[in-house]
């Protein structure tokens, strides 16, 4: 079985279509909401979809201390799967995605990857975002948070979760995945609601990707914490 881990935080607006899309999956899995402390209506739309007829897995609600590791590390907990894939809560899931994790559950070779990414907006800076990172993370092998990174429960709980800090909590899991094995990338793309990006400007937003992956790749000097400032 697959578990699916969504952390969210104030995720009203693209909650709803992510749940959408992610409930008409056919297959046996479930989806683990897990709240850090939203002052929107995330968590209703949580329990309205956990009543919905047309979900085709069952739906639980946590809440955990907001941070994404923290979160997340909570809901894989919960788990059940012996696959855990952690989505963020704009993330839209292409439509063969558990499919292609069942086909990988035989081969022990596979303990852990994620998707190539794009974002909704069709704007060229963005598409350009998006071929910087599939390019990085073909090379890199480290897969980002905004990626639905999937992983072997055994093998996350052998690593120890999600390391406890306020961000780049994905990097420091993806550089401890690569100790031990290496991640495949599938395709068709994960697709991002560009809401956010659009929000904070499409060039800051070109540069702060380029800054994580310059500091990633080049152990540059911790990233300053109003880098990482909520964009909702």
């Amino acid at each position: 079985m697959i578990s699916i881990v969504i952390p969210a935080y104030n995720e009203e607006r693209a909650l709803p279509a992510t749940l959408r899309r992610l409930l008409a999956h056919a297959g046996t899995y479930e989806v683990i909401v897990v709240d850090g402390g939203s002052q929107d209506q995330t968590c209703e739309i949580v329990r309205r979809w956990s009543l919905h007829d047309g979900a085709r897995a069952p739906l639980t609600l946590l809440v955990a201390p907001k941070g994404r590791a923290s979160q997340m590390n909570a809901g894989a907990k919960s788990a059940s799967g012996e696959w855990l894939l952690f989505l963020h809560a704009d993330t839209l899931l292409p439509a063969d995605a558990l499919s292609q994790l069942y086909a990988l559950d035989s081969n022990l070779a596979v303990q852990a990857g994620g998707f190539r990414h794009r974002f909704s907006s069709t704007d060229w800076r963005l598409r350009m975002i998006s071929w910087l990172d599939n390019f990085r993370c073909v090379r890199s092998r480290i897969i980002y948070g905004d990626q639905a990174l999937f992983v072997r429960r055994v093998l996350f709980e052998r690593l120890g979760g999600f390391p406890d800090q306020p961000y780049l909590e994905d990097v420091a899991f993806g550089e401890k995945l690569l100790t031990v094995t290496t991640p495949v990338l599938l395709s068709p793309p994960v697709v991002t609601d560009a809401r956010k990006f659009l929000k904070m400007g499409v060039w800051r937003s070109f540069l702060r990707v380029l800054l994580i992956i310059l500091h990633v790749e080049y152990k540059l000097p911790y990233l300053p914490r109003v880098f990482f400032q909520d964009i909702r």
